[in-house]
């Protein structure tokens, strides 16, 4: 797939000759035409890139970068501005409220693509992010969960994984898995967003594994919506006969038919509001073993730890 690239500029001139090199260098482009358009599109799309220019009416460059990265749907997001003053003062506004990078106008093609496969290519490096879901990896989790438990403060771990994924995959293919896990990562996403909003994180720890950190307070409301959206939207991965059902059939290898249930989401929770974490690995195993009791039910379900520490 593209990536994706959302321009931000006012001036329709500038945005659509940005559009144009951009698609003709392959990437998939949309464009809003000022601040509030941009959050709105950008929460949707969720794109891989902002390009945001700097002086847009209602509201500036630099108030929709901080607005992209406290929101956890689009905290990842890399960002270049687009500024017409080459102000040592801009630049440094525009990178503390987050941009990765600037290019001051008029510009030239050539720099332009430059600058975003550059900020792309080190997105990828330095964030650690999932290629299928663009969500942080294993390391930015681990960090994550660590700074908490060093800076001695509260949270709470949600691991969710699909049930009767593999199943899924075997049946309908890589194809409409790959999508079916990039359906879940966004619906963690949100759920966690509408919770815990700029408190939260969310990462892919690989496969159809996700872990997110959210304030303990809103722990399990937001297990409880990543459930109830999962199940809401599942029909759409599967024909209607499947669903009626509710269960697949698939015949083995020695030509039994065998009954598959449709995939669904476990997630289990660990909390500092009944125990303390001394590290990262103690927060995670915890939680794993509370969404192995989640799987013992049939359906998509979570289980809170409310056990406290010895």
């Amino acid at each position: 797939m593209p990536e994706t690239i959302l321009v931000v500029d006012d001036d329709p001139d500038i945005a659509r000759f940005v559009e144009v090199n951009l698609r003709s260098a392959g990437y998939d482009v949309s464009v809003a035409s000022d601040g509030e358009q941009a959050l709105d599109k950008a929460a949707t799309l969720r794109p891989d890139l902002v390009l945001l220019d700097v002086m847009m009416p209602r509201i500036d460059g630099f108030e929709v970068a901080q607005r992209l990265r406290r929101n956890p749907q689009t905290a990842n997001t890399s960002i270049i501005m687009l500024t017409a003053k080459a102000l040592s003062t801009d630049k440094v506004l525009g990178l503390t409220a987050g941009a990765d990078d600037y290019i001051i106008k008029p510009f030239d093609p050539i720099e332009l693509l430059a600058r975003v496969k550059g900020t792309l290519r080190r997105a990828k490096e330095m964030r650690n992010l999932s290629p299928l879901t663009g969500l942080p990896g294993n390391i930015r989790i681990q960090e994550e969960i660590e700074r908490m438990v060093r800076e001695d403060r509260p949270f709470a771990v949600l691991y969710s994984d699909l049930d009767n994924f593999k199943a899924y995959n075997d049946q309908k293919g890589f194809v409409r898995g790959d999508r079916l896990i990039q359906a879940a990562a966004r619906i963690i996403q949100d759920s966690v967003a509408e919770y815990a909003g700029a408190d939260g994180f969310v990462g892919h720890v690989g496969g159809d594994d996700f872990v997110a950190v959210v304030p303990p307070d809103v722990a399990e409301d937001a297990a409880k919506r990543i459930v109830e959206r999962f199940d809401a939207q599942i029909a759409d991965f599967y024909e209607p006969e499947d669903v009626e059902r509710g269960y697949v059939e698939v015949e083995d290898r020695k030509g039994v038919m065998q009954r598959l249930p449709l995939v669904g989401v476990s997630v289990g929770i660990a909390t500092t509001q009944v125990r303390r974490f001394a590290h990262y690995g103690e927060a995670v195993a915890v939680a794993t073993e509370m969404k192995q009791f989640a799987k013992r039910d049939p359906r998509s379900s979570f289980a809170f730890d409310r056990r406290a520490s010895e």
